[in-house]
C-alpha cells in the first residue's frame, strides 16, 4: 500500500476543512484579532529579550534603580487598589442597598446621582479637587481653600490620598449598578418566608441577600482594582507634581523619556497584576454554588422600613451623589468661568470659553471655542469615537455571530478568548504595545505612529471585549430558527445578517455604539502615549494645559468632555429602553 498516496489526500482534505466556506470568516477574524490584540502584547513581550536578553528585566526589578523604578510605584499601586476597592464597596454597596431593599425616600434620584460618576471622566474629578485643595507645596496657584486662608495639609492635597478619593467617587458608580441589579433579583417571598420563621433582619441580610450578591460584589470589586491599578488620570494629576508615582505613572515617564524596554516591562507587570486579578474573580465567582433567584413565577423586592432612619439615610445618600456627581462639575464649571485660578474672589469672565487670542488675559491663549487646536482636537475626538464604534461593532457583531451561531467551528472558543483578551489590559499598557508594534514600518504597512488610522486600530481593539458584549446581547434577541429559515431560502451570510440582525438588533447596536463613543472621548489612559500634535485627542489636550498651568482652559476642556458623555449616555440608554429592575415600584 502506498502509504504517501494515501496520507497526501488526507492532508488535502484537511486543509480543505480547515479553509471550507464556513471558516473563512472566523479565519479571517482571527487575522485580525491577532494582529490588533495578540500581536502588540507579543511585540512588547519580545522587545524587553530581543537585544541583552533578560538584563532589562534585572534592571526593573533587581538593581539600584528597582526600588524607585518599581517597587515603591507597585507599592502605591497596590494601596490604591485595595483603598478604591473597599470605599467603593462601602459607597457602591450601601447606596444600591438604600435604593433597592428600603423604603428610603427620593430613590429614584438617589439612583440616579449614583450611576452618574462613571460616565464623568475620571481626570474631571481630579481637576476639581485641584481646584479645591491645591495648596502651596509646589508652586502656582492654591485652590479655593488656601484662598479663604485655610491651610490645606499636603496629604489632603497631593498624593494616595486625594487619588484614592477621586477613583473612589469615580468607581462606586459601577459597584452600585452591578450590587443594585443583583440586590433587585432577591425577592419579597423569600424575604417574607425567612422572617415568617423568625429570622432576624440580620439574618435575612447575611443568610439570604449576601450570598446572591456575592457574585456581583466579587466581580465589581475585580473591576474596581483592576480599573484603579490602571488609572492614569488621578496618579498623575494628584501625585506627579509632588513625585508620586504609580506602575501608571512611571510606566508613562519611561516611554516619554526614551527608556522604552523599562516602560515594556513595567506594562507586562501591571498587564499580569489586573489579569490575575480579574482571572481570580472569575474563577470564584464560577466555583461557587449557585444560588439559583430567577423562577417561573413573578417576583417584587421586599423593602425593609428605615422608620426614624428614613430622612437621615435619604439625606447620606443624596450626599454622597451629589459630591461624586454634581459637586465636580459645579467646581469644573466656576473655576472655567474664574479670572484667576483658585480665586473666586477676583471676579468671572468668559474669556476662557470665548475670548479672543493675543490678548493680555492667559499670556495670549484664546479661549477654548475659539481656539482652532483645541476645535481641531475636538474634531479628532469625535471622529475617532465614531469610527472606533463602527469597527468595533462590525467587527464585535461578526465575532458573537461566529461564537453564538458557528459554536462547531474550531475558532469559535479561540475568538471569544482573544475577544476578552483587553479587558484585562489597562488602557496605558496597550498603548505601549501599539507603538511598540506600529510606531515603525512592516513590509507593506507603513509606521502609523501619529496617525489617525493607529488611534482607531489601537481604539477598536481596546473596547472590543465591551463591542462583542454589546453584539452577544443583541443577538440573543434573534431566535436561530429565523436564520435557520434564511439558509435553507438560500440567503448567503452577508444577506443574513444585513436583513436579519441588524434590523433587529439595530437599538441594541446604536445604544452600544454610543456607549464606545463615550468611551473613546473620556478616556485618557489609552491615548495619552499615542497622542501627537498632528492627531490631537481632547483628554489629551485638557491633560496638557493643565499640566502647563492653564488650568482654566482644562477645565472647560473637560467640561466639554463630560457634558458630551452624559447626553450620549442618556440618548444611549433612551435607544436601548433598558429599565432598572430596582426602580419599579
Amino acid at each position: 500500500m502506498n502509504t504517501a498516496a494515501w496520507a497526501a489526500p488526507a492532508r488535502s482534505d484537511a486543509f480543505a476543512r480547515l479553509l471550507g466556506r464556513r471558516n473563512l470568516l472566523p479565519l479571517a477574524l482571527a487575522i485580525l484579532l491577532a494582529l490588533g490584540v495578540l500581536a502588540p502584547l507579543g511585540r512588547i513581550a519580545w522587545l524587553t529579550v530581543a537585544d541583552d536578553g533578560l538584563t532589562v528585566w534585572q534592571e526593573v526589578i533587581a538593581s539600584d534603580i528597582s526600588r524607585s523604578l518599581l517597587w515603591k510605584p507597585l507599592w502605591h499601586t497596590v494601596v490604591i487598589g485595595v483603598a478604591t476597592v473597599a470605599g467603593t464597596l462601602a459607597i457602591g454597596g450601601v447606596l444600591a442597598w438604600l435604593v433597592v431593599m428600603t423604603n428610603v425616600p427620593w430613590r429614584r434620584l438617589i439612583a440616579l446621582l449614583a450611576a452618574l460618576p462613571f460616565v464623568i471622566p475620571s481626570f474631571a474629578s481630579a481637576f476639581a479637587w485641584g481646584v479645591v485643595f491645591r495648596n502651596e507645596r509646589v508652586g502656582g496657584s492654591v485652590g479655593w481653600l488656601e484662598q479663604w486662608g485655610l491651610d490645606v495639609p499636603d496629604w489632603l492635597a497631593w498624593g494616595l490620598t486625594p487619588a484614592t478619593v477621586v477613583l473612589v467617587l469615580h468607581y462606586s458608580s459601577l459597584v452600585f449598578m452591578l450590587v443594585a441589579a443583583a440586590l433587585a433579583s432577591v425577592h419579597a417571598d423569600m424575604v417574607e418566608a425567612a422572617q415568617m420563621t423568625g429570622a432576624s433582619r440580620a439574618r435575612v441580610l447575611s443568610g439570604i441577600v449576601l450570598p446572591v450578591v456575592t457574585p456581583a460584589l466579587i466581580s465589581s470589586s475585580s473591576l474596581v482594582f483592576a480599573g484603579a491599578v490602571s488609572n492614569f488620570a488621578a496618579p498623575a494629576l494628584l501625585g506627579l507634581p509632588v513625585n508620586t508615582h504609580t506602575l501608571s505613572t512611571r510606566l508613562y515617564g519611561m516611554i516619554s523619556t526614551g527608556s522604552v524596554e523599562r516602560g515594556y516591562v513595567l506594562s507586562l507587570i501591571l498587564i499580569v497584576i489586573s489579569a490575575l486579578v480579574l482571572w481570580y474573580a472569575t474563577k470564584a465567582i464560577t466555583g461557587r454554588k449557585s444560588f439559583a433567584t430567577v423562577t417561573g413565577k413573578g417576583g417584587r423586592t421586599q423593602r425593609f422600613e428605615l422608620r426614624t432612619w428614613r430622612w437621615p439615610l435619604a439625606a447620606l445618600g443624596l450626599g454622597l451623589g451629589t459630591l461624586a456627581t454634581v459637586a465636580p462639575m459645579a467646581v469644573l464649571v466656576l473655576s472655567s468661568l474664574t479670572q484667576e485660578a483658585g480665586n473666586l474672589g477676583a471676579g468671572f469672565t468668559l474669556h476662557y470659553w470665548f475670548g479672543a487670542a493675543g490678548s493680555a488675559v492667559s499670556q495670549g491663549v484664546g479661549g477654548v471655542l475659539r481656539d482652532a487646536q483645541i476645535l481641531h482636537a475636538l474634531g479628532v475626538t469625535l471622529a475617532l469615537g465614531l469610527a472606533v464604534a463602527l469597527f468595533a461593532l462590525l467587527i464585535g457583531l461578526l465575532t458573537a455571530y461566529v461564537t453564538a451561531r458557528r459554536k462547531d467551528s474550531w475558532l469559535a472558543s479561540p475568538l471569544a478568548t482573544i475577544a476578552f483578551i483587553p479587558s484585562m489590559v489597562p488602557g496605558i499598557a496597550f498603548g505601549a504595545g501599539f507603538i511598540a508594534l506600529y510606531g515603525q514600518s512592516w513590509g507593506p504597512i507603513p509606521a502609523l505612529y501619529g496617525t489617525f488610522t493607529l488611534l482607531v486600530v489601537a481604539g477598536t481593539a481596546y473596547t472590543l471585549p465591551f463591542a462583542v458584549q454589546s453584539a452577544r446581547a443583541a443577538m440573543a434577541q434573534v431566535s436561530g430558527d429565523i436564520e435557520d429559515a434564511a439558509t435553507i431560502a438560500g440567503a448567503s451570510l452577508a444577506r443574513r445578517l444585513v436583513a436579519i440582525y441588524l434590523p433587529l438588533t439595530l437599538r441594541t447596536l446604536l445604544a452600544g455604539g454610543v456607549l464606545v463613543v463615550v468611551k473613546m472621548i473620556r478616556d485618557l489612559s489609552l491615548v495619552v502615549l499615542l497622542f501627537t500634535p498632528a492627531m490631537p485627542v481632547l483628554s489629551v489636550v485638557a491633560y496638557r494645559y493643565a499640566s502647563e498651568g492653564f488650568l482654566q482652559h482644562a477645565n472647560a476642556i473637560t467640561t466639554v468632555i463630560t457634558l458630551i458623555s452624559v447626553l450620549a449616555t442618556l440618548a444611549a440608554e433612551r435607544l436601548q429602553g433598558a429599565s432598572q429592575p430596582w426602580m419599579k415600584d
